[in-house]
């Protein structure tokens, strides 16, 4: 679980809702049912949400918009392997593959995905060549769905801002109109228009775009995971010391990292 994209949503909501209580000083309140009522608008609701939807269904194949929403499970519940963790398990891999030979990794438990078919590849004794090229074909096909998914929502942030300008656009032709029949409406009139702006602002900068973000963030961490892998599943096809192989991986880590292990394993 990602606590800290429970908490940046926590505290987004939070900071949302103390703006729009009645504040006056330091002394902060959250906002009544009343107040939080005023800021609802079904049909400036209706312009951004389905609007952008219809934008962004433009975009894109119908598979991918759905994919979409798959992708925000992953935002609170995915998981990416540290690379200290798989450079011990490989390590260990190598020292089992050069004791007992590449059978004995069959018996293996191993959860990373890549991993675990790496060394498929390596019981199946296959070669050096065919283990690159196939886990770099895997790595790129992965890539490519993610970009997918990552791109539906980042269509979503940056349509929806503009459906909300749109829809500001609406009400103040619609204020204009009755302006000569009713000018005391003006001001409520605005603000259901403005709101419009608001919905679009929030959507996009407050959830579609962080989000995007992270997303990305995992992909370049289980990418550089993905390229630590293949080489140590290489190195270990190769039959080499299992001693070179950690000096090999330790060098996808920081040197903050590196230094850190090196004094948990001296100790």
């Amino acid at each position: 679980m990602d606590f800290a994209s429970i908490l940046g949503i926590l505290i987004f909501i939070g900071a949302m809702a103390v703006g729009v209580g009645n504040s006056e000083g330091y002394n902060l309140s959250l906002p009544t049912v009343d107040e939080i009522s005023i800021f609802f608008q079904f049909s400036s609701f209706f312009i951004v949400i389905i609007g952008s939807s219809g934008a962004c269904l433009l975009r894109c194949q119908l598979s991918e918009y759905f994919l979409m929403f798959v992708t925000f499970a992953k935002i609170f519940r995915h998981k990416v392997d540290k690379p200290t963790d798989l450079i011990d398990q490989m390590v260990e891999l190598a020292t089992i593959a050069r004791k007992d030979g590449m059978i004995a990794l069959e018996s293996q438990e191993i959860n990373n995905r890549m991993l675990g078919k790496g060394v498929r590849a390596l019981v199946d004794g296959n070669d050096a060549r065919f283990i690159r090229s196939s886990l770099q074909r895997d790595t790129l096909i992965t890539a490519n769905r993610h970009e997918s998914a990552r791109g539906v929502l980042q269509s979503l942030g940056e349509i929806a801002p503009a459906m909300g300008m749109i829809g500001t656009l609406i009400g103040l032709v619609k204020l204009l109109i009755n302006l000569e029949e009713d000018p005391g409406g003006i001001g409520p009139a605005m603000s259901t228009a403005l709101l419009t702006t608001l919905y679009g602002a929030i959507l996009a900068n407050g959830f579609c775009l962080p989000m995007v973000q992270k997303l990305e963030n995992y992909a370049k961490r289980e990418e550089a995971n993905n390229e630590m892998i293949i080489e140590g599943v290489v190195f270990i096809q190769g039959g080499g010391n299992p001693r070179l192989l950690e000096d090999l991986l330790s060098s996808y880590l920081s040197p903050k990292v590196n230094k850190k292990r090196q004094a948990a394993a001296s100790s």
